[in-house]
């Protein structure tokens, strides 16, 4: 009997040790941001383009206008993002004399790069657009090399203070996915091929990326325009 009663004993405590486990598994895996995906190649409707040319920067008046085709994934963007346009940033864009204007171009070796736009879009909806482009590059190693970069870009969405509720339906939707693949089209139309890409003014720039480089062609072309 007493055999039999130690039995039934461990035959519970095993049994409660499984349900307190399973239930852990439960519980993590409701409250995990779910896997998201953006689809590439789709077609595009005139809806995903209304109102629309890309994220901007700057003073409508500003004399010199630069768009940039970028990838969030690519190494030469993340790097002219840190180290280069918070001096355009300040020399220019903050003092009237140029407007910056962002439009998607996801390379298709880049895994993330159409999650990360996509992010980034949703931030906008939330009015954090360039809070979350600026730390989507500036953690560019960290999620680059992950497995799921989802979890990652959620992360810098609630440090920027976003509403994750509204950002993860947001995410799942996949709303933006027609607007990244009408950035990329209007960027292969105009010869975009490689990230990153400058059109100053409406043309391709060949020349040099460094700020102190930017710096002395807007000076030139503003003079030009103002004569």
């Amino acid at each position: 009997m007493a055999a039999t009663q130690a039995g039934m004993k461990r035959f519970y405590v095993l049994f409660g040790v499984l349900v307190i486990a399973g239930l852990a598994v439960l519980g993590y895996l409701l409250m995990r941001p779910s896997t998201v995906s953006i689809p590439a190649n789709v077609v595009v409707q005139p809806s995903d383009t209304s109102g629309f040319a890309g994220y901007v920067k700057g003073s409508a008046t500003a004399p010199v206008e630069i768009t940039e085709y970028a990838d969030y994934q690519c190494p030469f963007c993340q790097t002219f993002a840190t180290l280069q346009m918070p001096t355009i940033e300040e020399r220019l864009i903050k003092t009237g004399r140029l407007r910056w204007r962002y439009r998607d171009f996801p390379l298709q070796m880049h895994p993330f790069a159409r999650l990360a736009a996509h992010s980034a879009a949703c931030a906008d909806e939330q009015g954090k657009y360039w809070q979350q482009h600026d730390r989507i590059y500036d953690g560019q190693q960290e999620w680059s090399a992950a497995r799921d970069a989802a979890p990652m870009f959620r992360k810098y969405a609630q440090a920027n203070g976003l509403d994750l509720s509204r950002y993860d339906s947001c995410m799942d939707s996949s709303k933006y996915a027609g607007r990244i693949q009408a950035d990329y089209n209007s960027g292969v139309e105009l010869g975009v091929s490689s990230t990153p890409t400058l059109l100053v003014n409406g043309r391709l720039h060949r020349g040099r990326f460094d700020s102190d480089a930017i710096t002395k062609l807007v000076d030139s072309l503003a003079r030009t325009t103002a004569r």
